[in-house]
């Protein structure tokens, strides 16, 4: 007999019973792997320079080819950080207290009359409401022309594409985290990407660029409460001829007072702040929600 054959069969053993299964269980706890969230947040061992701990509200690594929500409260401070290189983060926002408005990527190149993501620029939703705002980026290369991949697409390259293949597609695992919130397939738009960057020829040719190596992070401020989904998965313009995606670090704290100084004072961003704003007070009914 095998050494393999031996352990799963001492494993079966294991877990044969309902008590065994359930001391089994039970001796995991304290368990964590880089495929879960640290809980509570505050546990995480290396919380961003300047961060208390305690101010943790999501601590998570979320492996290539997975995914992972969260429902976060207006003024929190998100850092996506691409530990080995190859991460792609493809993001969809949604107002938590009314899900019908939600990114709208169009208007997120269109109204700050930049396509190229990077410090200061909105994501905006459909209601020309700021969602987040992009307040730090040591990657510079993300995207808002492509969109994530799909189960053909990512079937006709690596050979699959659904959730639990080797190479799972972006809208498949979209579709599982928006299920989390009541949301269904028709409610996915289209993504933005975030560690892969996507530049415009003068012909029109899309050409990738890649990622920005290891340790490169972006930082997103919420300006309304917001469901955040992330698909962590290959872009669809990725070269790699096997699917190459790494590790995602998901981190985010409460920073309220980062609201008081913004980085853009473009006329177009104030507008979309202001209208924030005033939504955000109307729903309060004038209260301090800080």
């Amino acid at each position: 007999m095998s050494a393999s054959t031996t352990t799963a069969s001492a494993s079966s053993a294991g877990t044969a019973t309902t008590t065994a299964a359930r001391d089994h269980a039970r001796a995991q706890a304290g368990s964590v792997t880089d495929s879960m969230p640290v809980l509570p947040a505050s546990a995480w061992p290396t919380p961003p320079v300047g961060v208390d701990a305690d101010r943790l509200t999501w601590a998570e690594t979320v492996p290539g080819g997975r995914y992972t929500s969260k429902v976060l409260a207006r003024g929190t401070r998100i850092r996506l950080r691409d530990i080995d290189g190859r991460a792609c983060a493809n993001v969809l926002l949604y107002r938590a207290d009314a899900p019908h408005e939600r990114l709208n990527v169009a208007d997120t190149v269109k109204v700050p009359w930049q396509a190229y993501l990077g410090v200061g620029h909105p994501l905006l939703s459909d209601q020309g409401r700021v969602l987040a705002t992009v307040v730090a980026d040591t990657s510079g290369r993300h995207d808002t022309f492509c969109g994530t991949t799909h189960l053909a697409g990512n079937t006709a390259r690596y050979g699959a594409g659904t959730v639990h293949s080797d190479s799972p597609a972006g809208r498949e695992l979209f579709i599982l985290a928006a299920a989390k919130h009541d949301l269904a397939p028709r409610d996915l738009p289209p993504a933005v990407s975030f560690f892969h960057g996507v530049r415009v020829e003068e012909d029109g040719t899309l050409v990738p660029t890649g990622n920005a190596g290891p340790d490169t992070a972006v930082e997103l401020l919420l300006h309304l409460p917001v469901i955040v989904l992330i698909a962590n998965t290959a872009h669809p313009l990725d070269e790699a001829e096997k699917y190459p995606t790494t590790s995602l670090e998901v981190l985010a704290w409460q920073a309220p007072e980062d609201l008081d100084t913004l980085p853009n004072d473009d006329p177009e961003y104030l507008r979309a702040v202001l209208n924030t704003e005033d939504c955000w007070t109307a729903a309060r009914f004038g209260k301090d929600a800080r």
